[in-house]
């Protein structure tokens, strides 16, 4: 069969970095084809090479499609040939309706008027292609993630697409959406829409790829066929990283020691909506050295739950007490709850975690300034040698801590938003999804940077939605449903089933 799209020797450098070498991908016609690989591994730099990010002349190596060898310039000369990529960042324009998304910059105009009643038409052919059933007029503001990446995918349908790229799809979906996203890749293959699937989880790989392509420090290190062999996730893991990883979650011996955080009868509204109860009456508690989880299903409330408390960084008619070390402590601002010595990690780094534009260096002291601070004047040569000890100790890798943080992969953004953490010296760590977007190579360095801080004396709160996890890395569970707590277990009597019996069994009542 001729493939529809062969990348061969591609070769990118970055100033000081080779980002990619000699990288050969072939993809066939109505194929799913996986690309794994750990962060900073080079999926993205190459995906950015094939649509035409990284422009033609700006890399080594061919790009052939549908037989034909192509010279991108532009994202749009890639669309033009029928090849369209959904970054992990939707593009889409909140304010706008679902079909002015869609047709932006391809709008259904003549002598430069807009044909509205074309627009909404052809945007109801295309949702129902998605399987979305909302109105064309539906402001994306109004929509949820799931439904935001299947307009995103409708427009890429709107572009005659021969070639979808889906970087992290699924990355913020919960396991329906996912699960339905996923079909729809399948009900594409059947259509003849070849796909290239970007992804860290690497069971929903296995549940939908006919090949897997997996690169390593830049280089192809081998592509797998699931139909004619049978491929494990070890398997997989093994290529990725260079050594078998026998142990997803680091071992630890737990030494809990005193109370050092209470949470009792926590109560927030939604802050656009003061009749709507977010929180109700939930109660929380975590002891020096233990690690904590936070399950439940998305909407929850978990992660409310924790910006409420983080100096009301959420909500309105906020109530309940807070105490540490059994003193009742003021968390109604940011710098108190700091104070207080309470900190929060947020689910999403790039917008609300980190500088993106700024140096690692900066972003490492963004919250205590204090601490490479003389009355008020910042300190270049403290601030310097804290980031750099950071930079050891938590195995950012970098080229110096002068390297914008944009550029860093997921794995070491994250750890850069720990740094950022650590440094301001708290003794409660919540962290939100701290793993969500990074390759099973950095979680697990992810694990073990958790597992210091809990040896060091630190109270850890982790919120996620992979279950796994949580079974794997903590030592009592809270299960959250509709913004209550549910349930509550020691993680050695947890399971995935119980767990979602405790939810739906909170249903009943």
């Amino acid at each position: 069969m001729q493939p529809i799209l062969e990348m061969k020797n591609i070769t990118k450098t970055f100033p000081g970095v080779k980002a990619l070498t000699n990288v050969n991908l072939t993809v066939l016609p109505g194929e799913i084809h996986a690309v794994v690989g750990e962060n900073g591994a080079g999926k993205s730099t190459l995906m950015k090479v094939l649509s035409g990010v990284y422009p033609a002349g700006d890399f080594d190596g061919i790009i052939k499609f549908e037989g034909t060898e192509r010279k991108f310039y532009t994202i749009a000369d890639s669309e033009d040939t029928g090849i369209v990529i959904i970054h992990q960042e939707l593009a889409l324009i909140p304010l706008l309706s679902i079909a002015e998304n869609i047709f932006l910059g391809h709008e259904t105009a003549k002598y430069g008027v807009i044909n509205w009643f074309e627009a909404i038409s052809r945007s109801k052919a295309l949702l129902d292609k998605v399987g979305l059933k909302e109105h064309p007029n539906t402001l994306i503001a109004n929509l949820g993630t799931g439904k935001q990446q299947l307009v995103e995918i409708a427009k890429a349908l709107n572009k005659n697409v021969k070639l979808l790229i889906l970087d992290e799809p699924t990355s913020s979906l919960n396991e329906t959406d996912s699960n339905a996203l996923l079909e729809l890749l399948r009900g594409f293959r059947a259509q003849g829409i070849a796909c290239i699937l970007i992804t860290h989880k690497l069971n929903e790989v296995l549940k939908v790829a006919d090949r897997i392509t997996i690169l390593r420090d830049g280089k192809t290190v081998d592509t797998l066929d699931t139909r004619t062999a049978k491929v494990s996730e070890d398997r997989i893991i093994k290529a990725m990283v260079g050594r078998e990883l026998s142990e997803r979650y680091p071992a630890r011996k737990a030494k809990i020691g005193e109370m050092m955080l209470e949470v009792k009868n926590w109560n927030a509204y939604h802050p656009q909506n003061a009749e709507r109860q977010m929180i109700k009456n939930a109660s929380l508690h975590v002891r020096a050295g233990e690690v904590i989880g936070i399950a439940g299903l998305m909407g929850s409330g978990r992660t409310e739950f924790a910006m409420s408390i983080f100096g009301r960084a959420y909500g309105q008619k906020i109530s309940g007490d807070v105490s540490m070390r059994g003193k009742a402590v003021d968390v109604s601002t940011i710098p108190k709850a700091m104070a207080a010595g309470i900190a929060y990690a947020t689910e999403d780094r790039k917008n609300y975690g980190l500088v993106l534009i700024d140096h690692i260096k900066h972003n490492i002291t963004l919250a205590n300034h204090a601490g490479v601070s003389y009355r008020g004047v910042l300190n270049d040569i403290e601030e310097l040698k804290v980031a750099d000890r950071y930079r050891k100790n938590l195995a950012i890798r970098c080229s110096s801590v002068y390297q914008t943080t944009v550029n860093l992969s997921g794995g070491n953004q994250q750890k850069v938003v720990l740094s950022k953490w650590l440094f301001a010296g708290p003794d409660v760590l919540f962290l939100d999804e701290p793993t969500r977007g990074i390759d099973v190579g950095a979680k697990f360095e992810i694990y073990g940077i958790i597992n210091k801080l809990a040896e060091a004396g630190k109270a850890v709160v982790v919120i996620s939605s992979e279950m796994p996890e949580l079974l794997g890395i903590t030592d009592r569970i809270y299960i959250m449903n509709e913004g209550r707590f549910v349930g509550e277990m020691p993680t050695r009597k947890a399971s995935q089933e119980s767990i979602m019996r405790t939810i739906m069994k909170s249903w009943e009542h």
